[in-house]
């Protein structure tokens, strides 16, 4: 498979690694991306998690939750530019979406866009979105978007710059006061900062701890050629260990207090309120993320005018 220069640039955007070593990995591994990401994490050229690419799209998330703290939605918006995504009129059709998701009973965003439209019911959501296309004069996508129902349970939720990045966060406990939804709002705002995949390792499939494993392995034999397997084993452990920690919320240094992890900060909050808090669930949402934006040459779209 002929290698491209985008095909590089991608791979270079998503692991950071140097551009004649993106060249090499891709030609390795016959231009699969994702193995071509595992090839020069083996060589301890990539970062230990595959980044999603470059955050390009722009657009909003943002989020509607209820009086009670009981249901709550997220929502990603996308537009072309950041100039609409700052648009008045943008962001309160984007917060009427939300209020949409938080009552809607559909799962999957083909079917919400299908709804009637709960402001002017003539309309379903994707003729509303139409419409506002038409008015704002740009493109415009309603990308996702998840609903929370807490039952007995609580949801917050958090939006940091601006609509960057949103995230819910699902807490158990038996005395919701104000203690206990302000350490709800830390965590939504440690998930917003350090991007955690999992609430704690019971989540991690044996699988991916597998695969971790044996690129682990292979990177940690290609940085010690000389020494033996049994060695090389008890190295990974290690590596694994922080690795997981990195990936689970309860188990990351908390962002507030460098000497706390997440589950101590969790267990000083109980000590406070009388009763333990528990983190049930997490959504994070980053705008245009995995998105690719078009790119323009700036001077070829002035000819491109001129010549109307």
């Amino acid at each position: 498979m002929a290698i491209t220069a985008s095909m590089v640039k991608e791979l270079r955007e998503m692991t950071g690694a140097g551009m004649m070593d993106c060249k090499k990995a891709l030609a390795e591994t016959d231009g699969n991306m994702e193995k071509a990401v595992e090839f020069l994490r083996e060589k301890g050229l990539a970062a230990a998690e595959k980044k999603a690419g470059r955050i390009a799209a722009e657009g909003i998330v943002t989020a509607n939750i209820s009086d009670d703290n009981k249901v709550a939605s997220i929502v990603e918006v996308n537009s072309e530019t950041d100039f609409v995504a700052k648009n008045e009129k943008f962001r309160s059709f984007v917060d009427a979406v939300a209020a949409q998701a938080a009552k809607t009973t559909v799962t999957d965003i083909e079917a919400f866009l299908e709804e009637k439209w709960a402001l002017d019911t003539s309309k379903t959501v994707k003729e509303e979105l139409s419409s506002q296309i038409a008015v704002i004069g740009e493109n415009m996508n309603i990308r996702r978007f998840e609903k929370i129902e807490a039952g007995d349970d609580y949801v917050v939720s958090y939006i940091h710059g601006g609509g960057r990045i949103g995230v819910l966060v699902q807490v158990e406990t038996g005395n919701f006061n104000e203690v206990a939804m302000e350490a709800a709002k830390n965590l939504a705002m440690q998930i917003a900062a350090i991007n955690p995949k999992y609430v704690t390792r019971d989540e991690i499939s044996e699988e991916f701890i597998a695969h971790e494993t044996e690129i682990l392995k292979a990177q940690a034999k290609n940085e010690n050629p000389d020494k033996p397997d049994n060695i090389i084993d008890k190295m990974i452990v290690g590596r694994l260990n922080k690795e997981l920690k990195e990936f689970c919320l309860v188990d990351q240094v908390y962002v507030k207090d460098g000497d706390l992890t997440v589950a101590k900060y969790l267990e000083s909050v109980a000590k406070e309120t009388g009763s333990p808090i528990v983190v049930k669930k997490f959504v994070r949402y980053e705008t245009g993320e995995g998105l690719e934006k078009k790119e323009e040459n700036f001077a070829e779209e002035v000819a491109r005018q001129l010549g109307k």
